[in-house]
């Protein structure tokens, strides 16, 4: 059987410049041409984050090292790309550790475990790879596939859900092999989720493939840097402990897998695979550089903070309305949440002036949700938005505007629920529950969902305060204007014959009076001209 090497096999699917159509490359190839590439082509988002972590970032750092302090990253960052002596040491690198590359190699073989096998030497079909196809329990709602048909992989398919697997697969039971001594019965329960799937990922992207490496490269972490999985050897044995630096962290091999190719008439394809339990990491680190953190209080009169908790993305909810935890300082030592190590980083070389205060950062984010004892994929979370630099500045003006912005929305989704639950409570019916059906605040929301990321787009080129004010002065009066439309589409559903409110009568048989519409739209009005001074 024909190896693959990930080095120089065409695998990753990439645009070069303002090119619609992809090219495919290895990673040699890409890490050569990160200055150009501006996107890279992935099945579902989730595995975008795997590539990085997986194989892109521990590649480049380990080759060549952190940038020691702000200066040496800010000349990085001019460079626009890798020069030809980053290059010649990129190659020199996967080289040396090419054989470690090979995605079929029969004896060490990519991120897996060659020979890996159950004692009745049985496989499953390669969908248990495959976030979105049905296998097991794991039935995705608009699934085309059952777990009798397995999708043929090819080579670059496989790599990519090989890596996904390592970040997010789904946690309980999972196949016992041999050589696990703690597998019992064929199996090995109380397996986690992949490490990734206990975070809400946070990624800083730059305007190429090269600037995003860079801006995902912590700064002056060369002594706890550790080593990728590719250079240790992996048996199907696993243990739960600590991450021992940086670099085990983002390759961390938190399953035990084997891709069994076969020829075809359209080449090699996977079709069966093994997965079985690995690596278990006891906490997140404190030093996991692409997520966002909590730190919630004991109690109210507690001076100190409680450990950190990673972040996790709320389903439903844009990346913008968790602004609030995107901009926390992490000098704020009393604040509920801090920003990730990542965007702390940016907001340090902004501070220095080392980069741009214009450069148009955009963040990304990842998440996974799961159910029945994560066991299941219910859904993937993704969004991606413009962050002014400037905003990660505590204090600065187009840091207030942000996360005044962003409340404002909140609080006139809320303004158009009291809205809703007035008038149904004047046509003698119960408010719509927060748990059940739609509630007119969350179309607002989603209305205002394009008009928040325009600011956001619109602050990252801000050139005085002057510009601030007709930016947010001009995000008031849309807000204005949709509120309004979705105040009309509220008030439209009630009856005329309730002008004056019905009444409502309590469990215990007394009556309250009906509150008559006059009343609701006035309070209405009044919340409105409270969230929004500038467009009364």
């Amino acid at each position: 059987m024909p190896g693959f090497g990930l080095v120089d096999a065409p695998w990753l699917p990439a645009r070069v410049g303002d090119a619609q159509t992809t090219e495919e490359f290895g990673v040699l190839g890409l890490l050569r041409r990160a200055g150009e590439i501006t996107e890279i082509v992935v099945d579902l988002p989730t595995q975008l984050p795997a590539l990085f972590r997986q194989v892109l970032l521990p590649i480049v750092m380990d080759a060549l090292g952190s940038p020691d302090d702000r200066r040496t990253w800010a000349r990085r960052l001019v460079q626009g790309g890798f020069t030809a002596a980053e290059q010649d040491t990129l190659e020199d690198y996967l080289q040396q550790h090419r054989e470690r590359f090979d995605l079929f190699h029969p004896e060490t073989p990519f991120a897996q475990v060659a020979g890996l096998r159950t004692a009745k030497d049985e496989t499953k079909g390669s969908g248990l790879l495959v976030a979105v196809e049905a296998t097991g329990n794991n039935v995705p709602l608009f699934s085309a596939r059952t777990e009798g048909d397995p999708p043929a992989l090819s080579p670059a398919k496989a790599a990519l859900w090989l890596l996904h697997a390592q970040c997010w697969d789904t946690a309980a039971i999972k196949t016992g092999v041999v050589g696990d001594p703690q597998a019992k019965s064929g199996k090995t329960t109380g397996n986690p989720t992949g490490p990734l799937g206990q975070l809400g990922v946070v990624m800083p992207i730059g305007r190429t493939l090269y600037e995003t490496l860079l801006l995902n490269v912590p700064i002056g972490v060369q002594e706890r840097l550790g080593a990728p999985q590719w250079t240790r050897s992996i048996g199907p044995e696993w243990e739960s402990r600590t991450a021992r630096g940086l670099l085990d962290l983002w390759t961390w091999q938190s399953r035990r897998i084997r891709l069994v190719p076969e020829e075809t008439d359209d080449g090699i394809r996977v079709t069966r695979v093994l997965v079985a339990a690995g690596d278990r990491l006891s906490a997140p680190p404190d030093w996991e550089p692409h997520t966002a953190w909590r730190a919630e209080r004991t109690s109210k009169k507690a001076k100190t903070s409680a450990p950190l908790r990673p972040l996790r993305h709320t389903p439903g909810k844009q990346i913008w309305r968790g602004m609030n935890a995107l901009l926390a300082a992490e000098s704020e030592e009393t604040a509920s949440f801090q920003t990730s190590e990542l965007l702390d980083q940016i907001r340090g070389l902004q501070d220095e002036e080392l980069i741009d205060a214009h450069y148009p950062l955009r963040v990304e984010t990842f998440g996974m949700v799961y159910g029945n004892q994560s066991a299941i994929v219910e859904d993937v979370l993704h969004d991606l938005t413009p962050l002014p630099i400037a905003a990660l500045q505590p204090g600065s003006d187009v840091h207030i505007a942000v996360l005044d912005a962003v409340e404002q929305a909140e609080q006139l989704a809320q303004a158009v629920n009291y809205l809703s639950a007035d008038l149904r409570r004047a046509a003698g019916l119960d408010p719509i529950p927060w748990d059940k059906g739609q509630r007119p605040g969350e179309r607002l929301l989603h209305l205002l969902d394009p008009v928040v990321r325009r600011l956001l787009h619109g602050l990252q080129n801000v050139a005085d305060d002057d510009t601030v004010e007709r930016g947010v002065q001009a995000w008031e009066a849309t807000a204005r204007r949709l509120t309004l439309q979705v105040a009309d589409s509220v008030h439209s559903t009630v009856p005329e014959s309730v002008f004056s409110g019905r009444e409502s009568r309590k469990p215990d048989g007394t009556t309250v009076p009906g509150l008559p519409l006059g009343v609701a739209v006035n309070d209405f009005y009044g919340r409105l001209n409270r969230v929004l001074p500038r467009a009364v």
